[in-house]
């Protein structure tokens, strides 16, 4: 383990014991690197490395202090690695998507509050007015995490909000070239959106399930190499 991750491991453990808890400033550079019985540069090294990732907040002219380490912020590095990887990775992320967001669908329908299915029924009737596959696609995105948030998960709706993003590109794409895609989408919101309203978590994940599918199948069918 290098000096600069050992100070990070440091920095963590202090963390997760609660020594340093959300919101906190950590202590003077100097203090700091001795309590740890760090060099300066290491612990300015590990500083710099968790602000990156959102663990730690750096304050020019006031100091350094933990994030409120909101789920969402410190997933944002699953989104940028799924964002630098090529090739097969967007299949492999509709795959997770299909593995967590139906079951996640199910959870919300035994959640949702009465507020939360009036926002949904506001984004499906704005996406049946929609006049372009963007306008679409952007009700999509907001649909999918407003069920998502509805299931009161706050891992669970930072993981799909991370690994959601780059699929939006796919989405759009397929509203372009697949001939009643947003037809189907929207009939598909709607099953789902009345499973909900009728708290069937059971019919909920399944119409989830079918839909967010629907998407992989399309993708894999759409990248498969042809013959000559």
């Amino acid at each position: 383990m290098s000096v600069t991750d050992e100070a990070i491991t440091r920095i963590r453990e202090m963390i997760a014991s609660g020594r340093l808890r959300p919101g906190d400033r950590l202590p003077r550079e100097a203090d700091l690197a001795a309590m740890l019985g760090l060099s300066r540069n290491s612990l300015r090294e590990a500083v710099r490395a968790l602000s990156l990732i959102h663990v730690l907040d750096v304050r020019q002219g006031d100091g350094t202090y933990v994030t409120g380490l909101e789920p969402e912020r410190l997933l944002e590095a699953v989104g940028f690695m799924v964002e630098l990887r090529h090739g097969g990775s967007l299949l492999e992320v509709l795959e997770v998507r299909r593995m967590l967001e139906p079951a996640a669908t199910a959870t919300a329908a035994l959640r949702a509050t009465a507020e939360q299915l009036a926002g949904l029924e506001e984004l499906q009737r704005r996406a049946e007015a929609a006049t372009t596959v963007e306008e679409l696609v952007e009700c999509d995105v907001d649909f999918h995490r407003g069920i998502v948030a509805a299931a009161g998960n706050s891992v669970l709706s930072g993981l799909l909000a991370q690994i959601g993003s780059p699929t939006v590109r796919a989405r759009v794409w397929r509203g372009l070239t697949d001939e009643g895609a947003l037809a189907r989408t929207l009939a598909e919101h709607r099953a789902i959106l009345d499973a909900l309203r009728a708290r069937r978590a059971d019919l909920a994940q399944a119409y989830a399930l079918v839909h967010i599918a629907g998407v992989e199948e399309w993708l894999r069918s759409s990248t498969a190499p042809t013959g000559d």
